[in-house]
């Protein structure tokens, strides 16, 4: 973003109250126009406009602003700037770097400094070629773990006039001039605005999360969206660091909105350590952090997932595949409560604004499975953590959030505080998504892959309510057949369902491994149900060891659905004569 002129025009500061600045006189203010406020020039964004006067919200402290102080507009909107840079970096709600330190803390940090660093930069058009928006004219080799695409700017397009040789370049040096206009490693992008696309595709495909209890029970497809609401302590934070560490993903954009510091600084020293098993690397190396924590100013905190959405579409344009991670959306709505609040609009439920609906919504819209401008296929996978508070599912960020998202991942407390991990609850969960993804799996050679879902589902649903009646009436009460359903989901909580994060072979599972364990859980559950049929006693079945089969999850390798057979065989070699 380019410095203010001294010869700008400009308006004053009439009023300062918090991040809230008053201004009059500003020449032609626009709505989401980037101003300057003060002699320090503290970034701000004007929010309402009110004949002459303006209201800014400032993105850093005003601390020492003051009536009278100049303001001068920058005549854009906040935007981001994008490059090879990002990978790997940690940046702050505005996208401005964190590795430097005090960087983040300069006034009027937002604006363009010089930046010493230079890129290995391969060109991939010449001269006289014609070119289109998103068209790829050039490639950042050896840059982080996915290679950095230099694409036509989406309102960009024309004759290569002239082309760069291959070398190293700076963000701001010239790779090519098409139609007079200059294109170099950096690119600024509104954050607020999507950028565009031909088409959103239809067909789905699973996003694998190598968490057994999401991929099989409540999938998420790419370009899809996702919610994990949750109460303190049942585990979202893990979870969602699991999702950023094991998702199948091409790059991973994880937004810390409003956490606490301790808790990002345990993220980025889990990604710094842990090995990619896509690229052998870092997996650091294909994840960008955005680091808005609560210590950090609160209106950037609002910005903060925009401007993660906006990288997530930068890689999505260049044919990735790539998740957005926001923890929390919760935080980000507090921070919209309390701006409504300090502009006196009319508060709703339980003050957040009325908008609130439509600004979720905003949000999760920018996930998408797309046909690029260049051509190729890309997509955006957007999960949200939400903290409701006291647990309340009913409070409005969790209830309207479930409007507009396609799965809800709802943790229990229960759950968690059995020591059971993912606490996902299957009673409070569901996923829009299955019937598409049935359908992929069938073609991909998994036709039994939706009975096994169904199976699995409705034997849950079956054990919690004889559960329920067996907390009543006892257990030796319930018939044969009922007390091996609440065996088998038992077996496939203890089994199947809990995954530990901890675990060397465990933290993640393969889809044919998955298969396995579920398939082996229920291939023993038909046989102690058989067994009952014969008129061998409930009790007697019950007493049988099941280590075996439990084991299984732990001794078998994240893709090693061999070792679950040889288990299974086992397992049903001891049912062949049932007892202690």
């Amino acid at each position: 973003m380019d410095a203010v002129t001294a010869g700008a025009q400009a308006g004053r500061i009439v009023r300062v109250v918090g991040p809230l600045v008053e201004v009059e006189d500003l020449p032609t203010p626009h709505m989401f126009e980037v101003v300057d406020l003060g002699s320090e020039e503290v970034p701000g964004e004007v929010v309402a406009i009110d004949r002459t006067r303006a209201t800014v919200q400032a993105y850093e402290y005003t601390g020492g602003l003051r009536p009278g102080d100049r303001v001068v507009g920058r005549g854009h909107p906040l935007s981001a700037r994008l490059g090879p840079w990002l990978l790997g970096g940690v940046f702050d709600g505005l996208l401005r770097p964190l590795s430097g330190g005090p960087e983040r803390l300069a006034p009027g940090s937002l604006r363009r400094t010089s930046d010493p660093r230079t890129w290995p930069v391969e060109p991939r058009v010449g001269s006289g070629d014609h070119v289109v928006a998103g068209d790829v004219i050039a490639v950042v080799a050896g840059e982080g773990a996915v290679e950095h695409r230099v694409l036509v700017p989406p309102d960009g397009g024309g004759l290569v006039e002239t082309v760069t040789t291959a070398g190293s370049l700076g963000p701001d040096d010239p790779i090519a001039t098409i139609d007079g206009r200059v294109v170099t490693l950096a690119e600024h992008w509104p954050i607020r605005r999507p950028r565009p696309v031909v088409e959103r595709l239809g067909t789905a495909e699973p996003l694998w999360t190598g968490q057994r209890v999401l991929d099989l029970l409540f999938p998420v497809a790419r370009g899809s969206t996702a919610a994990v609401p949750g109460g303190f302590g049942t585990g979202k934070t893990m979870l969602l660091q699991q999702l950023a560490k094991w998702c199948d993903a091409d790059v991973i954009v994880y937004v810390g909105c409003g956490e606490r510091g301790n808790e990002m600084a345990d993220v980025l020293a889990d990604l710094a350590e842990l090995e990619d098993p896509r690229t052998g690397g870092k997996l650091a190396a294909r994840t960008v952090i955005v680091a808005n924590t609560s210590d950090m100013p609160m209106m950037a905190r609002e910005a903060s997932i925009y401007a993660g959405a906006t990288v997530a579409e930068l890689y999505r344009d260049m044919g990735y595949h790539a998740v957005v991670i926001a923890d929390s959306t919760s935080r980000w709505a507090e921070a919209l409560r309390e701006f409504a609040s300090r502009t006196g609009a009319l508060p709703a439920e339980e003050g957040y604004p009325a908008d609130l609906a439509s600004s979720l919504a905003a949000f999760y819209e920018r996930a998408g499975r797309v046909r690029t401008l260049g051509g190729g296929e890309g997509s955006v996978t957007i999960v949200g953590a939400v903290s409701p508070p006291g647990g309340d599912m009913a409070e409005p960020v969790t209830s309207q959030t479930q409007r507009f998202v396609r799965c809800l991942w709802t943790l229990d407390r229960e759950l968690a505080y059995a020591r059971h991990y993912p606490a996902v609850s299957w009673a409070g969960s569901f996923t829009r998504d299955a019937e598409a993804l049935a359908t992929w799996y069938a073609r991909q050679g998994d036709p039994g892959w939706a009975r096994r879902r169904a199976h699995v589902a409705e034997l849950l649903a079956e054990a919690d309510r004889l559960t329920a009646l067996a907390d009543l009436v006892g257990v030796g009460a319930l018939p044969g057949r009922e007390r091996m359903v609440l065996l088998t989901g038992r077996l496939l909580r203890e089994a199947a369902l809990q995954q530990s994060a901890l675990s060397e072979t465990d933290a993640s599972c393969g889809p044919e491994r998955s298969a396995a364990l579920f398939d082996a859980v229920l291939a023993v559950a038909d046989r102690c149900q058989h067994l009952v049929a014969d008129g061998v006693p409930a009790a007697q079945v019950e007493e049988v060891d099941f280590t075996a089969l439990v084991r299984a999850r732990e001794e078998a390798g994240a893709d090693d659905a061999a070792s679950v057979r040889v288990h299974l065989e086992k397992m049903l070699a001891r049912l062949q004569e049932p007892g202690p």
